[in-house]
């Protein structure tokens, strides 16, 4: 347990600020801190603006309002993480079992919490996982959470539901089971920078109770245990940037993973928004960007981004996509890469496509039933399936396609197909013709890993772990009919595992 560390009565040699020790707060982590905090948030308002809680276990049934203008300020001078709770921790029990409670934290105009870590000691792990009140919650101007760790909030920030421009969120870092961030009603330019929603945020930490120990018979270990219980509800349950009205909305070195949708942008009742983001990711689940409605004049804007799972941009976009400099990559449940379904034009430029349709369905990587399409100084690679699979269709135009361009792009061949009356001009294109001639099932396993660039060792310890004998000096079709498979399931077995 974290014990108290500053003598009371004092903050720091340097702030003038108001310490929760002096008003009784115990940060035993047992008593109930609510009333002590709250009483010194409301006096920091004269007290330099600082309201300052020393390194502790602080235990808080109820919620808590920082004033305007005032900081709510733990000990540790940057960003804590729950593997060494050292500083200032925060234990949420208030509003167990309703959403729709009071937020544990409400910021007033001008406020801000900062250097805290929050744990919720009563949540429960998938699927059991128990719903909470918003953990911080903005409603009101130029209002900030900084270098702050989440456990395992249900909800973590709401942007949204009140107006609150010039919101300044960053260096978060947490697990949130249902929404990570969410923003709206911004009408003067908010920031996003350096939030990061991983499970490993609620798998390593330091803090009681943990995730639950795997069964006896479980062969991942602790880690493989808790990746099964909480990925599968991540990608069923999570939101991680929940995105309407904001205008703008700079994003830049934020990153989720395991999430049903990575980032969704749409109208919640105030309008679409726009966004530029950077340096950003959306990684390993159903849809890594979900565009439902944006400004029609502004749109949203992704530069040097990744992506491994789906862009959609459902029917009723009508405001335009744009992605540059960015990364396409594959896991094996990836089938289409971008799907345009919406009135608006989407652009790509300069993109990787790093394969697509890995089980083999017949989908393309682009896809666009309606709109616009600029598509330019792209690579379609095939690392995966390369010679063993057929020709797979890379850009299909469909229905109500309006009109595009695709040009200087590099395709390893593949096709693009125009099943529309829309209008398509192509220039400088490459399609790479790869020899059909070849039969790989006569290739030998240490010949294909030569060819693919993968360790023959490494092919065979994952091809043993799924129950099929192998050697390097073995061709490829005797492997596979040993183990009772085609050469094209067994090549994807193992494409899709590397």
């Amino acid at each position: 347990m974290v014990s108290i560390m500053a003598v009371a009565g004092v903050c720091s040699a340097s702030l003038d600020c108001a310490n929760v020790v002096d008003y009784g707060a115990r940060g035993d982590g047992r008593a109930d801190d609510t009333p002590a905090v709250q009483k010194a948030l409301d006096d920091a308002v004269n007290k330099g603006g600082i309201c300052f809680l020393p390194a502790g276990a602080y235990r808080l049934d109820g919620s808590l309002t920082v004033p305007a203008g005032v900081t709510l300020k733990g000990s540790y001078d940057g960003i804590p993480h729950p593997m060494h709770p050292v500083g200032t921790v925060l234990h949420m029990y208030g509003g167990k079992g309703n959403v729709d409670a009071t937020p544990a934290i409400v910021l007033e105009f001008n406020a801000s919490v900062r250097n805290v870590m929050i744990h919720y000691p009563e949540q429960q792990a998938p699927p059991a996982v128990v719903p909470y009140p918003w953990t911080i919650q903005i409603r009101g101007e130029m209002c900030q959470v900084v270098d702050v760790a989440m456990t395992n909030p249900y909800r973590a920030i709401d942007a949204g539901t009140y107006v609150n421009e010039l919101h300044f969120i960053r260096n978060v870092y947490a697990c949130p089971l249902n929404i990570g961030i969410y923003i709206d009603q911004c009408y003067d330019v908010g920031r996003l920078e350096n939030v990061h929603f991983n499970p490993n945020l609620w798998k390593r930490i330091g803090l009681e109770p943990k995730l639950p120990k795997p069964p006896a018979d479980f062969p991942g270990g602790e880690d493989g245990y808790w990746n099964s219980i909480l990925q599968p509800y991540l990608m069923e349950n999570l939101v991680g940037f929940k995105i309407g009205r904001s205008d703008w909305e700079y994003i830049s070195n934020c990153f989720v993973i395991f999430a049903k949708q990575g980032f969704l942008f749409d109208d919640f009742g105030h309008g679409g928004g726009n966004a530029l983001v950077t340096q950003s990711g959306s990684d390993v689940g159903p849809v890594a960007v979900q565009v439902n409605k944006v400004q029609r004049h502004a749109g949203v804007q992704f530069s040097n981004c990744q992506f491994m799972s789906t862009v959609k941009i459902g029917p009723e976009n009508s405001g335009p996509v744009k992605i540059s400099n960015s990364g396409f990559w594959v896991v094996k449940e990836t089938l289409e890469q971008v799907v345009n379904e919406g009135s608006g034009t989407v652009i790509l430029n300069a993109c990787h496509f790093s394969d697509w349709d890995i089980p083999g369905k017949g989908v393309p990587c682009i896809r666009a039933t309606n709109g616009r399409m600029i598509l330019s100084q792209c690579e379609f690679s095939r690392p995966r399936t390369g010679l063993i699979v057929p020709r797979k269709n890379a850009v299909l135009l469909e229905e109500d396609f309006i009109a595009g361009t695709v040009t200087g792009c590099l395709f390893h061949n593949d096709s693009i197909t125009n099943t529309s009356a829309g209008k398509l001009e192509e220039f400088a294109n490459v399609f790479e013709q790869v020899d059909r001639t070849v039969d790989l099932g006569r290739r030998t396993l240490r010949e294909l890993c030569t060819e693919y660039e993968v360790s023959v060792k490494d092919v065979v310890a994952l091809l043993k772990q799924h129950g099929v004998e192998a050697s390097p000096a073995l061709t490829f079709g005797a492997i596979a009919e040993g183990a009772g498979l085609s050469v094209a399931e067994l090549f994807a077995l193992v494409s899709s595992n590397l």
